[in-house]
């Protein structure tokens, strides 16, 4: 029996398909069992498809790049070659925007060939009377091309957990945590920064979204506290190391920063109380289907997000609010950052624990890398303070390290460990009060 070829979807389809079939393991998994490289006309796809099969079938993943290059010098056709090397860049480049319908059309396809194939096949069975043989190829064909995805089989898939990919990772600006962090936070991640009021959370997360931006990568930052245009400026002002009250004179730099940045920003305001994650969700699919894929959200900060349980307890909707946010990072596979408020103790400490986490202590159980930032009045006149890894799913935690903290620019480094011994100085309340309105005083008019 001769097959259907994908010839009336065209070149662009199946190219289409082979992208799917090489990046997407999960879409391949299920289609294996009713794929076969007679459904493509195009030679170099058909080296392309037994090569994935061949891969698949023993180490239970998507070939890589460096395997299909070195398959690809065995091909002793040198006209072969040169088409193989074309169609698996042109797969590689593809766009993704409609691949959902790619691989829900394809799967299609090859599920009703399967059939076809299965009723042809039991034309000779039904002479014969064999009734039982004809349901079973029948069932057969209908069970192909079902998902079998069952989870991570830790037996077959050494392979796949192994892989540079298996964990995409987005850097923070600090390299001390990036370590401990195994690169960085990683897809479906979320990550919480716990502060005292007026501590610098807000511009550290500007720091996290400018840096990531800096480095090539898409951010969507969701401001329930502060205007759009007010955070626009923040990171101006950490974009061209200016001022944030100073920026305004300097549109011409802030033109030419942005000019030459990889990646690219959205900020979106929310009333605080007005909005929950379903909003953020849908607004975040708007951004997909206008061609902006998020690769990290930031939001400040998810305790102003309401909760679609109606409580009497405040705890649980904000355990609430946070089970969602963490369900949101898993959805969309990425990072998602955020800040939140320590209680009055917590504000007071040199060094904020877990439990000084207002609210609700269960925010710590539910992300997956948790910091706190301490900054009492004398770090806010000197420019320091002290961050804490409070939970870390993927190294050590209980440290401390040492910053300094530019809360006009929101440049924040991270120096290395925390000395207590050498902590802010020892200046009387009134004297810190007169150093921190000079300081401000100072910010405003320069």
């Amino acid at each position: 029996m001769t097959l259907q070829t994908l010839d009336q979807y065209g070149i662009g389809f199946q190219t289409k398909v082979i992208s799917s079939l090489l990046t997407d393991k999960k879409f391949l998994q299920t289609i294996n069992d009713v794929l076969t490289d007679e459904y493509f006309s195009n030679t170099a796809h058909r080296w392309i498809v037994k090569e994935i099969l061949k891969y698949f079938n023993k180490y239970n993943t998507t070939p890589t790049m460096e395997v299909l290059r070195t398959e690809l010098k065995k091909i002793d056709n040198d006209v072969l070659q040169v088409s193989v090397k074309e169609q698996l860049r042109e797969a590689y480049q593809a766009s993704d925007d409609d691949l959902a319908y790619i691989e829900e059309e394809f799967s299609g396809f090859c599920k009703n060939q399967q059939l076809k194939r299965a009723l042809l096949n039991s034309v000779d069975l039904l002479k014969a009377g064999d009734y039982d043989s004809i349901r079973n190829i029948i069932d057969n064909a209908l069970k192909s091309g079902q998902d079998k995805t069952l989870g991570h089989e830790y037996n077959k898939d050494v392979e796949s957990r192994y892989r540079d990919n298996h964990r995409m990772v987005i850097p923070t600006p600090w390299p001390i945590l990036n370590d401990s962090l195994q690169g960085g936070l990683g897809n479906g991640d979320f990550g919480l920064i716990f502060g005292n009021p007026g501590g610098g959370k807000s511009w550290a997360l500007v720091a996290l979204g400018g840096a990531a931006v800096k480095l090539g990568y898409n951010v969507i930052h969701y401001t329930l506290e502060l205007g759009e245009d007010y955070v626009g400026r923040r990171y101006d002002a950490f974009f061209t190391n200016i001022s944030v009250s100073n920026v305004g004179e300097h549109k011409s730099e802030i033109e030419t920063c942005t000019e030459k940045l990889l990646g690219n920003l959205i900020i979106k305001e929310y009333s605080p109380g007005r909005a929950s994650i379903s909003t953020l969700e849908s607004h975040i699919q708007k951004c997909i289907g206008l061609g902006f894929k998020p690769d990290l959200v930031i939001i400040d900060y998810v305790d102003l997000l309401s909760s679609k349980r109606r409580t009497i307890d405040k705890k649980q909707e904000i355990d609430d609010i946070y089970m969602s946010t963490k369900g949101l990072a898993k959805e969309l596979n990425i990072p998602v950052w955020s800040v939140s408020q320590v209680n009055r103790a917590g504000a007071k400490d040199d060094i904020i624990e877990g439990d000084k986490a207002a609210g609700s202590y269960d925010k710590v159980m539910i992300t997956d890398f948790a910091l706190s930032l301490s900054r009492k009045k004398e770090d806010k006149v000197n420019g320091t303070g002290r961050f804490h890894v409070m939970k870390n799913r993927y190294g050590a935690d209980g440290m401390t390290y040492f910053a300094s903290v530019d809360t006009s620019t929101g440049h924040i480094e991270i120096k290395g460990d925390f000395d207590e011994s050498s902590s802010s100085s020892k200046l009387s309340e009134d004297e810190l009060d007169r150093q921190l309105m000079a300081k401000k005083f100072f910010e405003l008019n320069t």
